[in-house]
């Protein structure tokens, strides 16, 4: 057990013959129990600097620790979101190419169709053409037909007898 300023202070020395000068001893005693209490005064603020410190030092170790599981789950986190955000990409890239065939498959089909409309209207307009072109060759013939000046003298025939009996009445 340490001793303190009060064992230092409260101790007493048997006496001799031809001891040691009494005053002198407890000048000396009392300058050891002053040191000594300086000493322990030091030694308890050492000890409350070092709590202190201690707990200081246990605190940021306990935000160091969460700093560390807080990283730990951002970057987990971070993953989880790119990953999801690569998966997402990669399902809007597979739907944009569905999307992309169906459209390109329509745009074929509706090409097909239009091209067999074209060939289907060709066909009509040179059946059309050829008809048109025998009614008017049939026209033509008609109007080159002697007939037609049969017509006309008569029709001139007509219009002499027209005259002839306005100018009787």
């Amino acid at each position: 057990m340490p001793l303190t300023p009060l064992d230092i202070h409260n101790k007493e020395f048997s006496r001799r013959l031809r001891g040691y000068d009494e005053d002198e001893v407890n000048e000396f005693l009392d300058q050891v129990i002053k040191d000594y209490e300086g000493v322990i005064r030091e030694n308890k603020e050492l000890s409350n600097q070092l709590l202190s410190v201690q707990e200081k030092l246990d605190h940021f170790a306990t935000i160091e620790e969460t700093l560390s599981k807080t990283i730990i789950i951002a970057q987990e986190a971070a993953d989880d979101v790119k990953n999801n955000a690569k998966k997402e990409a990669q399902l809007i890239v597979k739907e944009a190419e569905k999307n992309a065939d169906r459209i390109v498959n329509e745009s074929l089909s509706k090409s097909r169709k239009i091209a067999l409309e074209v060939e289907e209207l060709k066909k009509q307009a040179s059946i059309y053409r050829a008809r048109f072109r025998t009614l008017v060759e049939a026209q033509l013939e008609l109007l080159t037909q002697d007939g037609w000046e049969a017509l006309e003298s008569r029709e001139q025939e007509v219009r002499d007898r027209e005259r002839e009996m306005k100018e009787i009445y």
